[in-house]
């Protein structure tokens, strides 16, 4: 690659350059083809200047600082095909970061400020509350049960299959259960939730699918936003995000009141 036409110091400005600055001026143009895409940090790291040498630098060439030398490279300087490939590579990483800032906003908007009221209304009025999750889920129910006991309440947290099934049968009228599923289609969430409404035992639901089986039976669901694109297609592992943004503003809403 060409690279005379990048730099065009005059002699008086090579002049001024400290030796440090001359080391990192021959570093840039040596590895020229890779420059564009280093932030300031990494440049710091791997020519082992400091930030400072870097942007002073910049400036005595005739750039504003290390960010507009970046955009300069870019125009000046043709677009290899790894160039073209990274820049793929970071375009899919904004939409993977768009894809998560738009199921939590599009959960948070979805919620409902009186619902929220009556869930934080009836945990608290529960003598004792039964979490039950299944897989990836758990993790949250975890986290809901650990905050919920140190918030003063009784509770347990389930995942096994068989001791869902029994202890949704051994729940009291003035206890609570809440089910925390993805598709709300998971079978034992399912025959749990009709033995509770068999004794008319409250139940809440964290769901990303309001028609499902287990948001028709719930007395009470609130719903998340789930992106319909995932990067592990294969498998059952879709995030879990919108049920942790819908438990965290439970438990938030349920701390706040209990302050009061």
């Amino acid at each position: 690659m060409d690279r005379e036409f990048v730099f065009d110091i005059p002699a008086d400005v090579y002049t001024t350059l400290s030796n440090s600055e001359r080391y990192l001026l021959e570093y840039v143009y040596q590895n020229i083809e890779y420059i564009s895409r280093m932030s300031i940090v990494t440049l710091s790291e791997n020519a082992n200047v400091s930030t400072a040498t870097i942007v002073r630098l910049m400036k005595k060439i005739g750039y504003d600082g290390y960010t507009s030398f970046k955009y300069s490279l870019k125009e000046k300087l043709p677009l290899t095909d790894e160039t073209n490939a990274m820049d793929t590579i970071q375009e899919k990483i904004k939409q993977a970061v768009e894809k998560n800032k738009d199921e939590v906003a599009k959960t948070i908007q979805m919620q409902n400020i009186g619902n929220i009221e009556d869930a934080v209304q009836k945990i608290h009025r529960a003598n004792k509350i039964y979490i039950f999750a299944r897989g990836f889920s758990e993790m949250i129910g975890q986290e809901m049960m650990v905050k919920l006991q140190l918030s003063g309440k009784n509770c347990e947290m389930h995942n096994d299959p068989n001791i869902i099934k029994i202890k949704s049968r051994e729940i009291k009228r003035d206890e609570l259960a809440m089910f925390i599923s993805l598709s709300g289609e998971t079978k034992e969430l399912i025959e749990a939730c009709k033995n509770l409404n068999l004794k008319k035992i409250s139940t809440i639901s964290l769901l990303t699918k309001i028609d499902s089986t287990l948001g028709e039976l719930s007395e009470m669901t609130f719903v998340g936003y789930k992106g319909e694109h995932s990067y592990f297609p294969n498998y059952e592992v879709r995030s879990r995000l919108p049920l942790n943004v819908i438990s965290r503003i439970l438990l938030d809403a349920y701390v706040i009141r209990m302050l009061k």
